[in-house]
């Protein structure tokens, strides 16, 4: 999915999943989009095919309705013309550090160029060890503030306190967030092919002002050193001029010429200027042409090909809807046995989360038991062969988590089958049911035992949805099992996590 139709299909996941009371998108809409969707892209097309047309016809309804929609959709896109202002502005500020010693005297041993040139070494040694430092794809503190600068705008206005105003709140809150988790790698290469550009132009724009300077003014070369001999500074100019050297085919003057312009004596700079200015050329600015060029096409390429999360269950369900082959989705209890009005609680967020999905709920797994070989377990048969089936995993806020039981039983279930297959095994269900009508409502003694059932969980690599399948949330529950499943995707924040 190119980069257009992803930002479209997101922005519509945003609308549908955030308007959790159908304020401002209905479920007849909801249904209308799907079915017209189907009609234009035909059976022969793709899930992405599917997934973008259908986004393009929400936003083109919602918009009608709610323009704030439409502007926010507009508003995060990358805008061009950062870019372009960053490299003129990077041109610019070359032009006015040309000084090169102050006034028309060149210090040989200080001129602003070689800390350019230290500067783009230390980048260059960044660019190696940053993947080790932030992981490959994430983005450094510059980039992430070019990012923020050509794509987030505010969403203005929603001022009213009403249905409509709290809901279309929600979805723009949402939408930055969820739209920077899908095109990071892509404004990352972005960002990151505008910062050399920007950084070949400061160079081009310290030569540029170098030499109209030294055509209205003649620079005079001088060097002096409290420590330093003219050996010492000869060793020193031999190895930074060594790239302009070799490029220029002019070689550095040697220790008695060096001696000899030692201040205040002088000479004429232009020979020193042609070194300088091909030093800078071959160690700034080809180098960042060429990385440029590389995150350019790298960018290209992430461009045409913008990963959605479609294991998640806002994709799964349209998907599954339009193939007419529901998800499979099996809850597996642990040392939990749901009463009739639990199960119907559960079946209700299901069928509200997971649309049309076949759901099976299976056995519960006793306490110790070794539930991968027990048949008590898998209602269908099936073991955990079935990679496509979306896993559940529900617990009871009732019990105090050990690892040794409930951290083994999602280890093991994580396992069975593939990690990356059971997508189901990254969301787990904690029914606080039984909790409340043991100890009513005490928010403190509530939060104390979630804060130790999200703390196991989420260090077996779930986030867990807590839920009271008793008197369920629905919207709230949809919402979070969504957001829990985009936290695998993306760095979900922790709010988007807590009930």
């Amino acid at each position: 999915m190119d980069e257009s139709a992803a930002l479209d299909t997101t922005a519509a996941r945003a609308v549908e999943t955030a308007d959790r009371d159908r304020v401002l998108w209905s479920d007849a809409d909801r249904e209308w989009a799907s079915r017209a969707a189907a009609s234009i892209v035909g059976e022969r097309a793709s899930a992405e095919e599917f997934l973008a047309r259908r986004a393009q016809l929400v936003l083109e309804r919602i918009g009608t309705r709610q323009a704030a929609v439409r502007r926010a959709v507009r508003g995060i896109r990358w805008r061009p013309w950062v870019g372009v202002m960053t490299v003129v502005a990077a041109f610019l500020f070359g032009l006015l550090i040309d000084r090169i010693g102050g006034g028309s005297s060149i210090n040989l041993l200080a001129p602003p160029v070689f800390a350019l040139v230290a500067w783009n070494l230390l980048i260059y040694l960044w660019l190696l060890v940053r993947p080790l430092a932030l992981g490959h794809g994430a983005a450094g503190p510059v980039r992430s503030l070019l990012i923020r600068v050509a794509s987030v705008r505010a969403s203005g206005e929603l001022s009213r306190a009403d249905a409509a105003t709290a809901a279309r709140r929600t979805a723009l809150a949402a939408l930055p967030r969820d739209w920077a988790r899908v095109a990071g790698p892509l404004y990352g290469a972005r960002a990151a092919r505008v910062l050399h550009l920007a950084a070949a132009a400061t160079a081009l724009g310290v030569i540029a002002g170098l030499y109209l300077r030294g055509i209205a003014f003649e620079y005079r070369a001088s060097w002096e050193s409290t420590f330093l001999g003219a050996e010492q500074v000869h060793a020193m100019l031999a190895v930074t001029l060594a790239p302009g050297s070799w490029v220029t085919g002019i070689p550095v003057p040697d220790i008695a010429a060096i001696e000899a312009i030692r201040a205040p004596a002088s000479e004429n700079a232009a020979l020193w200027m042609h070194l300088m200015a091909a030093t800078v050329a071959a160690v700034v600015i080809v180098p960042r042409l060429v990385l440029a060029l590389v995150a350019g096409l790298v960018e290209r390429r992430r461009a045409k090909h913008v990963a959605l999360p479609l294991t998640e269950p806002y994709y799964r369900r349209l998907v599954a809807a339009w193939v007419g082959e529901p998800a499979r989705v099996r809850v597996i209890p642990y040392s939990y046995t749901l009463t009739p009005e639990v199960r119907a609680g559960l079946d209700a967020i299901l069928a509200r989360a997971y649309g049309n999905a076949a759901a099976t709920i299976d056995a519960p797994v006793a306490w110790g038991d070794d539930f991968e070989q027990s048949q008590v377990t898998d209602a269908a048969g099936t073991g955990f062969n079935d990679a496509g089936e979306i896993r559940v995993p529900l617990f009871s806020l009732t019990a105090t988590p050990e690892d040794d039981a409930h951290g083994a039983f999602l280890a093991e279930l994580g396992a069975g089958g593939g990690r990356a297959a059971a997508s189901g095994t990254t969301v787990a269900l904690v029914d606080e049911s039984a909790f409340l009508a043991r100890w009513g409502d005490d928010p403190q003694r509530r939060d104390e035992r979630r804060a130790v059932w999200r703390e196991l969980v989420e260090a077996h690599g779930s986030v867990p949805v807590f839920v009271d399948l008793v008197d369920p949330d629905l919207a709230a529950a949809e919402a979070q099992l969504a957001a829990a499943a985009s936290a695998h995707d993306g760095d979900a924040t922790p709010d988007a996590r807590r009930p």
